[in-house]
């Protein structure tokens, strides 16, 4: 965030509205807090999707939730010897995994979408 802040402070625009007479306030929020939230926005969204797969990882290896805590990583472990007789138990917990963190993503990509319009070509 702060590098981003600092990029965004030394624009042109930045510039001209100090050269009004803006309040810094006025700059903060106005100018450089809507330049910046998007890339924040984007890196929050890929980082709840790599918490996701680390946990699911860990109770996987054994380290996260025990047993009788429902955790996706968990039952896939205990699909393991399920695998050849009935593998749809361990491909919904694979699916979830996946879907959620795909959708963290998607959502990540789509705030950005909306909060930086591109210029149409």
């Amino acid at each position: 965030m702060r590098g981003q802040t600092l990029a965004v402070r030394e624009q042109e625009y930045i510039r001209a509205a100090v050269a009004v007479g803006a309040t810094s306030s006025r700059i903060a929020f106005r100018h450089i807090l809507p330049n910046t939230i998007a890339p924040v926005v984007v890196y929050s969204s890929l980082q709840i999707g790599s918490a996701i797969i680390r946990l699911a990882s860990l109770s996987f290896l054994g380290f996260g939730a025990q047993p009788p805590e429902p955790e996706w990583g968990a039952m896939l472990n205990a699909a393991q010897s399920w695998l050849g007789t009935a593998p749809h138990i361990s491909i919904v917990p694979g699916v979830a995994i996946v879907s959620l963190v795909v959708a963290f993503n998607l959502v990540g990509d789509g705030v950005r979408d909306a909060v930086v319009p591109r210029a149409s070509a």
